[in-house]
């Protein structure tokens, strides 16, 4: 599986009022997680989709990049352009 951005490119993104999911469980999340991530577990993700901005960036991420692949395919079907699939958290934890 290939990911889209680079850790330098996901601080940018995120500074400039980027959106960073974590689509992980509630559980999951609560064990650690990447600073400035909301978590909306992909399960929830339709009936959370008026709380996520269609305007900037959104970038997903989870445990392998499986459910944030999922997640940026049903947004793009929605109309969202700019979704990202970060991959896993463990490849995230150094940005």
């Amino acid at each position: 599986m290939t990911f889209d951005i680079k850790c330098d490119e996901l601080r940018d993104l995120v500074e400039n009022g980027g959106q960073l999911i974590d689509v992980r469980s509630t559980n999951e999340y609560s064990r650690g997680a990447l600073k400035n991530a909301v978590n909306i577990p992909l399960e929830t993700i339709p009936h959370n989709t008026d709380n996520i901005d269609k305007n900037k960036p959104v970038m997903l991420y989870c445990v392998s990049g499986m459910r944030a692949s999922a997640v940026k395919q049903f947004l793009e079907s929605l109309g969202f352009n700019y979704v990202y699939n970060l991959g896993g958290i463990s490849r995230l934890s150094h940005c």
